[in-house]
């Protein structure tokens, strides 16, 4: 047993210090959680008439009762779609995650159709296609519950055309992989929109609701000239009668998520893993709030986070007395066993040679990896240089990109520079990366980066036997530094689809709980790929 021992002072003024600096941002992630949900039921008077259900009371009853559901993207295309704070919407016109649907755990895609028609956003696109990723590696059934506009045409970008067919092609490859996709068609799905239902295994479609065709009525007289009513050009009832593209026809929304609800009780159930009995950390989750400052360049120790995390606040450190500021340690997670990376400030060589051995160490044991990233980057400087910086940091780097074990990534800190590729980084494809609403990410801070154009602007100067104007060169290194760390910040880098998520600080436990058993679950599941997919007849 290595049960840590908190020095934390929960009474002391820094304690409190940070906890209010977090409690703001948290504050705002929930207003900012809530604001989809509260646009889209001002709807709700609308789509009653209409005999419907809103989009998220029709996630409600597609998920089995009281199961937990972890949301995908919850930012995803916060201040891309506008430039205007208070009209954006987070999360864009999805809901989207990870939950349980007749005891089978599966990847669910919701269209929100109460806001913008549920047309297909920027946001909304890389939400999808994150989702479609994630159910590829980790073999979880994709459900669909479509109704939307199609795309955008006012955010309409050839590259967002271009890259969204990647939309498709992934449902093409689910299919083949033997991942089985359902889609069921609650209200429209026009132009390319249409090969969701065409694209998925399973269509279940609402009679007198769903609507499914390449081109809509309008499109449809502007490019031959044909004058066709929606039920005859793409009704329900004919796309079950007589395209054949829906399997079951049902007579209303609720119906048509129990029809969705009874196709996945029929499929394979979710392999169960046995994981060690465990018990909940000594130190409650509250206190994450406390322990991280709110200045990323403050120091605390690492392990403070990880005791509050992992069961029975019980872990063995690997290699505590070299590379002191690189912290490696073995530990349990809801059962799960787990190697956990983490950092007390910049990654030194020998921090990097421990990191290399450890992950190699997790990967020959088959033990996932949590990198929990807090660290302003790799050391700097002479000496650090020439003991070797550049290939030792390059080998850890090897390490995390070629691992064959789950990687999970959370940020709970500064992530600058090399720092944020040697901690698992999105560009390194972890299996799910997450982040605290204190996060900050970038290739370094504003003001050292508006510090190091200023000085390589007085170098020029001075080789040209200039004096450097002082005034232009204050103004660049504020502009620097605002234009950097304005997209530093988790809001703003969540939004930009650089990570799965942010996520308050003490839903850590039962978000990383989660995520390692979906991966656990992964490789117990056994799938029977076929070559092209099912097709419809």
């Amino acid at each position: 047993m290595s049960v840590f021992t908190s020095k934390t002072d929960t009474k002391s003024d820094s304690f409190a210090a940070n906890r209010e600096a977090m409690g703001e941002l948290t504050s705002r992630l929930a207003e900012l959680n809530g604001r989809g949900a509260a646009l889209s039921a001002r709807k709700a008077e609308k789509f009653a008439e209409a005999g419907k259900l809103l989009p998220r009371d029709r996630l409600a009853a597609l998920l089995d009762p009281g199961s937990p559901f972890l949301t995908i993207g919850n930012l995803t295309g916060y201040m891309v779609d506008t430039d205007k704070e208070e009209r954006s919407v987070p999360g864009s016109t999805i809901i989207a995650g990870i939950g349980t649907i007749a005891g089978r755990r599966c990847m669910v895609a919701v269209d929100d159709s109460a806001i913008k028609a549920g047309a297909l956003t920027v946001g909304s696109a890389q939400r999808i296609i994150r989702c479609e990723r994630i159910a590829l590696r980790q073999g979880l059934p994709f459900v669909h519950l479509v109704e939307s506009a199609g795309g955008d045409l006012k955010a309409y970008t050839v590259e967002g055309f271009v890259e969204g067919g990647e939309i498709f092609a992934n449902l093409a490859r689910l299919s083949a992989a033997g991942i089985p996709t359902i889609a069921v068609l609650h209200g429209s799905s026009t132009a390319g929109g249409a090969y969701m239902p065409g694209l998925s295994d399973y269509v279940v479609a609402v009679e007198g609701e769903g609507k499914a065709f390449l081109a809509g009525p309008p499109l449809l007289k502007a490019a031959t000239g044909e004058i066709a009513g929606d039920d005859e050009l793409g009704g329900a009832k004919m796309h079950a009668e007589v395209s054949g593209l829906a399997d079951i026809l049902v007579p209303d929304d609720r119906e048509g998520v129990l029809a969705a609800r009874e196709v996945i009780g029929r499929l394979p159930p979710t392999p169960e893993v046995r994981a060690e009995d465990y018990t909940e950390p000594l130190y409650p989750a509250e206190e994450l709030l406390g322990i991280v400052p709110a200045d990323y360049r403050s120091p605390f120790d690492a392990r403070e986070v990880v005791a509050r995390i992992v069961d029975g606040s019980d872990f063995t450190e690997f290699k505590e007395r070299i590379g002191s500021a690189t912290v490696c340690l073995f530990a349990l997670i809801m059962g799960h066993r787990v190697g956990i990376l983490t950092n007390n400030g910049p990654i030194d060589n020998q921090g990097a040679h421990k990191a290399t051995q450890f992950l190699q160490l997790c990967d020959s044991s088959q033990t996932p990896v949590l990198f929990l990233q807090n660290t302003t980057g790799y050391m700097v400087g002479v000496e650090t240089e020439r003991g070797g910086m550049i290939k030792n940091g390059s080998k850890m780097i090897q390490a995390v990109a070629n691992i064959r074990v789950p990687r999970i990534t959370l940020q709970i800190g500064a992530s600058f520079g090399a720092g944020n590729y040697g901690m698992c980084g999105r560009g390194f494809d972890p299996d799910f990366c997450f982040l605290w609403p204190n996060a900050k990410t970038g290739v370094m801070g504003g003001e050292q980066a508006g510090r190091v154009m200023r000085i390589v602007a007085e170098d020029a100067a001075k080789a040209k036997g200039e004096e450097p104007n002082e005034q232009m060169l204050a103004f660049q290194e504020a502009a620097l530094k605002h234009h950097f760390d304005g997209q530093s910040d988790a809001f703003t880098s969540s939004g930009r689809n650089c990570d799965d998520g942010v996520i308050d600080p003490r839903d850590s436990r039962a978000v990383l709980g989660m995520v390692l058993a979906v991966c656990a679950e992964a490789k117990a599941r056994t799938l029977h790929p076929n070559a092209f997919g099912v097709a419809r007849m």
